[in-house]
């Protein structure tokens, strides 16, 4: 994972946040913070490891979109033959679906590793803000020991300590050190509890910040 691609990926985004929002000289790290501290629980929520009382504790990593245009028959008269049944006149033949060619879908998504990411994205900004770049540094081997151990907890456990470092690296005296911490455990629940490779995590974060570049663009 390219690391230092990404905090200047960051920082643009984050510049020109700040300089469009008009929020020069302002201390957005709080802000930050809480951002971070809301995505990690949308991360979660999409990870449903924890939801105990539900049936269904598999995470969300496939979404399907249908298209809109064939509303996902991948029939382009789809729309005109609803009408045409409803007032009881002969329907148009299939016309495949330029929009999807005829597949009546365009693409899926991972809902989980979309919301990692969007973690990802705030990691980075509070290292920037805090000139903190170097405790992101990866020991790739570590993690393979700790793939080996186990999480001791379980998900529930690692995440829970991971959200304990992360505010004492906001409260305590030993700030750079636990956000260390925090962002080595992230990204163990990240690989080693969803099996997320590093290329991919650099991908989808590369694909989000251009997102997130259009929506300010388009007046987010």
């Amino acid at each position: 994972m390219n690391l230092q691609k990404m905090f200047e990926m960051q920082k643009v985004l984050d510049d020109r946040i700040i300089k469009e929002k008009g929020l020069e000289g302002q201390d957005l790290l709080p802000n930050t913070y809480v951002a971070l501290d809301t995505e990690l629980a949308e991360f979660a929520n999409e990870g449903r490891w924890f939801k105990h009382w539900s049936k269904n504790q598999n995470p969300r990593t496939k979404i399907e979109h249908f298209c809109p245009t064939c509303d996902g028959t991948g029939d382009e008269n789809h729309d005109i033959n609803l009408q045409y049944l409803e007032e009881g006149h002969a329907t148009e033949p299939y016309s495949k679906c330029q929009d999807c060619n005829g597949s009546g879908k365009l693409g899926e998504s991972n809902p989980l590793l979309e919301e990692y990411v969007d973690c990802v994205h705030f990691f980075l900004s509070i290292a920037i803000k805090k000139g903190w770049e170097d405790a992101m540094n990866i020991q790739e081997e570590g993690f393979e020991e700790l793939k080996k151990k186990g999480f001791e907890g379980g998900l529930t456990g690692i995440f829970l300590e991971m959200k304990w470092w992360l505010l004492n690296s906001y409260m305590s005296s030993t700030k750079k050190t636990s956000f260390s911490v925090a962002w080595s455990l992230f990204l163990s629940i990240g690989t080693i509890g969803f099996g997320f490779k590093w290329e991919q995590i650099e991908a989808a974060y590369m694909e989000k910040n251009a997102v997130n570049h259009q929506r300010q663009q388009e007046g987010y």
